[in-house]
């Protein structure tokens, strides 16, 4: 059994995003002492930027003639893409970033789908955690409503085209404290902070449980 945990955040020790999943994996690990964790932290190890261009041209050519660069691209992709395959569970931290998917994830994502034959469902009903967080507030009726453009887009990588088991932990108004602009939503920033943590520890146990079946 191995849980295979992804982080996108740029913040550091900041990251509200990984403190999410901290939750969530300290859930699962106290209840299975010794489970292998495997970690991949994008935002503070980014994967080259260049490597899925370069895995896919090297696909078209025959594997006699791959240069250095080409067969590196492709035995990235190919661990990327065994990373998910072989994972009993995932815990994904992926934070919106200018409106949309942080150019990490998307690099990760575009990799290990590069890393597979074309189809594969590389989470074929691996219970899957997803936790997002976003600065603003983005639900009905706010100014800024359909300015998401990063949720709905990894459910559908992971959930429709990776065949994920997936269950989502989000949390909003993450900047309120940070940005003097956001002060007046205080209150309503800490309720969804207590509401995502609850739901992170929520998570966390039903992960340990499906360990256990």
């Amino acid at each position: 059994m191995t849980l295979l945990r992804v982080d996108a955040s740029i913040q550091g020790e900041r990251s509200a995003s990984s403190a999410l999943a901290d939750l969530v994996v300290e859930h699962v690990a106290g209840a299975h002492p010794g489970l292998p964790v495997v970690h991949r932290h994008l935002g503070q190890d980014p994967l080259p930027a260049h490597a899925w261009q370069t895995a896919i041209a090297a696909s078209y050519v025959p594997e006699a003639e791959r240069t250095e660069a080409q067969r590196d691209a492709l035995a990235l992709a190919g661990r990327l893409a065994d990373e998910l395959r072989h994972a009993t569970s995932a815990v994904l931290a992926l934070p919106l970033y200018n409106f949309g998917v942080s150019q990490h994830a998307k690099a990760w994502i575009d990799l290990a789908m590069a890393g597979a034959p074309l189809g594969t469902r590389l989470l074929e009903g691996t219970p899957t955690v997803l936790v997002t967080t976003r600065g603003g507030a983005y639900g009905p009726g706010t100014p800024r409503e359909g300015w998401d453009h990063s949720t709905a887009f990894l459910q559908r990588i992971l959930a429709d085209v990776w065949g994920a088991d997936l269950t989502l932990v989000e949390r909003e108004f993450t900047l309120v404290g940070v940005n003097p602009a956001l002060d007046e939503f205080t209150e309503t920033a800490a309720l969804m902070r207590k509401a995502a943590e609850e739901a992170a520890v929520e998570a966390g146990a039903t992960l340990a449980a499906r360990h256990a079946a």
